[in-house]
């Protein structure tokens, strides 16, 4: 087994596509998993250190394991099968060890919730993995598909960046423009 770190969670402009980048610990070598927007969401909060007003998904999955007494030991990505990666939970309850099936989006968002480590089978490594100065390992279709996915990847980092602060721009001018809104009508009322 490899330790992952989650590096980062991006989006793919042209297709509106989220990204979870997992780095190998020891390794440049790099995975990239493709995950909904709910997940993409409930893990760069996570990262970014900030919060959601009410438990995400995750949120309430971390504290009704630990409410049972649980804890999580480790998140696994075991297997990949026609392009869809499997993983499972390991949860210590009550001395027993546990595995539950999960989609690495959600084990994943669940573990930086709870700092378990996140390892990935060697295998898994080996067909999809990527390291950014020989992508020789991989066989030659796995190899091209490996480039494409860290160039979509590459391509639009600058670009989502770029969205991020062109969106919020936009809504700090719809916020303006709600207050002055709301200015004009209190004036109104409090000259009536």
């Amino acid at each position: 087994m490899i330790e992952l770190l989650v590096e980062s969670v991006r989006i793919n402009l042209k297709t509106q596509q989220r990204v979870v980048v997992l780095k190998a610990l020891d390794q440049e070598r790099y995975i990239f998993i493709w995950i909904a927007h709910a997940e993409a969401y409930a893990i760069a909060v996570h990262l970014q250190k900030t919060s959601s007003p009410r438990p995400l998904t995750h949120d309430v999955m971390k504290n009704l394991i630990e409410s049972m007494g649980g804890r999580v030991l480790r998140v696994t990505i075991s297997d990949l099968v026609d392009e869809i990666f499997y993983s499972q939970i390991a949860l210590d309850v009550e001395g027993k060890e546990i595995e539950v099936d999960a989609r690495p989006s959600d084990a994943i968002a669940l573990a930086v919730r709870v700092n378990s480590p996140i390892f990935v089978a060697e295998q898994v490594m080996e067909r999809c993995g990527i390291d950014p100065k020989n992508t020789t390992s991989a066989s030659s279709a796995e190899s091209e598909k490996a480039e494409q996915r860290q160039a979509d990847v590459d391509t639009d980092v600058v670009g989502a960046e770029a969205t991020d602060v062109t969106m919020l721009k936009e809504r700090l001018s719809q916020v303006e423009d709600e207050l002055r809104k709301a200015q004009a009508r209190l004036a109104e009322l409090e000259s009536q």
